[in-house]
């Protein structure tokens, strides 16, 4: 299935005032440009010039692929908040606009990121060069645009001052150290440049928009002719990095030894969900189905994980893959104990186990520095495969918490100090550059619901 991002953005000088909207598609594997619309569309309101954007942007990629997944990426909070459902749209004139953007795509193919202005700025060009039209008496003209060559001569730019990657995906430590690089080799040019390009492209553009009617459109060759004989992009800058790859970790839902607090490990008595745990794992399906963002779903192979997978799959129409990076923490001995147990039996383990990451549970279980090695290679495969996607990985306590651990670069020890449910919620969204951001973090509350 093919993937596009769709920016689009929307402005009025005065407001209500002269407004016009841009949009622009992307190919989300290949970041090349697939198509450009812009429209000089009267006096009218910012806001509903953004939604027009959003409209013109999704309506293109829908020519171009009725079946592809869209990320629609904007710097507009109340459009993407709204769009998403999280806001309610109160406004007569916004309700009709996004009912309208609401029914280009199936809810299932569209997802929504708010972005900052200045990652927006080529959609934001479109939109000020319909402006301009308008102002002359005539309508955007794509054989007159530079909006994509000003973009790829930004991201070329950027690409030369932004210090390469040199982490893996996720890996915190790295990721701060090339932000903090980047900081004390000062940005005061390109900030420069940037409240430049605003003041004189789009000193009004936050009014507000209102009218109808069919915007120009620019296409496939015509944009990659136009990219040739820009400066290429050498790489990904921090307004270039594209959709993140975005996991949202699941924990399965109970066993028979989940109340009890049992270890369960990979190397016991692999325990099937009770039905507490299947109940728990319907609710979650259906919370997912209603959010409508997980593309695909990837589960340890281990029973519980498995029929959770199931379970939550079913709900959202697709298919289960099942990675072994993925599994439990090997407890050794300790398999089926509670932790009281534990400390009578093998004290001394416990307190070795307890202080140092690379001690293993007794009977040559497996360290949280073994696990942390492999949840790190897995997590890499899986960033690599499922770029600019959201994924939901059904995994279990250690797994995910080092997930978490990992992304924020907190120590060993942090491991002991996060409380994770049964059937809980967490996401963490990697980026292209190695930095990874949590999202959500042991939520329950579909489970109330």
């Amino acid at each position: 299935m093919r993937e596009f991002i769709v920016e689009a953005d929307g402005g009025s000088r005065g407001n209500p005032g002269p407004a016009g909207y841009g949009s622009v598609v992307i190919d989300a594997a290949t970041g090349q440009t697939l198509a450009e619309a812009a429209e000089y569309i009267g006096v009218a309101t910012n806001n509903v010039a953004e939604y027009r954007g959003l409209i013109a942007g999704l309506r293109a990629a829908h020519e171009l692929d009725p079946t592809a997944t869209v990320h629609v990426r904007m710097d507009s909070k109340l459009v993407i908040e709204q769009m998403s459902g999280r806001w309610k749209i109160k406004h007569p004139d916004m309700k009709p606009l996004a009912f309208e953007a609401s029914k280009v795509f199936p809810a299932p193919q569209v997802t929504y990121e708010w972005i900052p202005r200045e990652q927006n700025k080529h959609a934001d060009r479109l939109a000020n060069e319909a402006m301009d039209a308008g102002k002359r008496g005539e309508q955007w003209s794509a054989s007159g645009s530079m909006a994509e060559l000003e973009a790829a001569d930004a991201r070329a730019a950027r690409a030369v001052a932004e210090p390469k990657p040199a982490g893996p995906p996720g890996d915190a430590a790295a990721g701060a150290a090339r932000a903090r690089a980047a900081l004390s080799e000062g940005r005061a040019a390109d900030a420069a440049a940037a409240a430049g390009s605003a003041a004189a492209g789009s000193s009004g553009r936050r009014g507000a928009a209102e009218s109808s009617g069919g915007g120009a459109v620019r296409a496939g060759a015509e944009v990659r002719a136009a990219r040739s004989v820009a400066a290429p992009a050498t790489g990904w800058g921090p307004a270039d990095m594209g959709a993140p790859a975005t996991f949202v970790l699941l924990r399965h839902g109970e066993t028979p030894l989940t109340p009890q607090k049992r270890f369960s490990g990979s190397g016991g008595t692999d325990p099937s969900l009770s039905d507490v745990g299947r109940e728990q794992a319907e609710r979650v399906g259906a919370a997912l189905a209603r959010r409508g963002t997980v593309q695909a779903v990837v589960a340890s192979p281990l029973t519980r994980t498995r029929e959770t997978a199931g379970i939550v799959a079913a709900h959202l129409g697709l298919d289960v893959t099942v990675d072994d990076g993925l599994r439990e923490t090997d407890f050794g001995a300790w398999e089926g104990l509670t932790f009281g147990e534990v400390r009578e039996r093998y004290a001394d383990d416990l307190g070795a186990w307890l202080a140092d990451p690379e001690a293993r549970p007794t009977g040559d279980g497996e360290s949280f520095a073994a696990t942390a090695t492999r949840i790190a290679a897995t997590r890499d495969k899986l960033v690599a495969a499922y770029a600019g996607r959201t994924v939901l990985l059904v995994s279990h306590v250690t797994p995910i918490k080092t997930f978490v651990r990992l992304a924020l670069g907190a120590p060993p020890e942090s491991l002991f100090r996060m409380e994770l449910s049964a059937a809980s919620l967490s996401a963490v969204a990697y980026y292209a550059d190695g930095n990874a951001s949590v999202r959500l973090f042991n939520d329950t509350s579909h489970l109330r619901a």
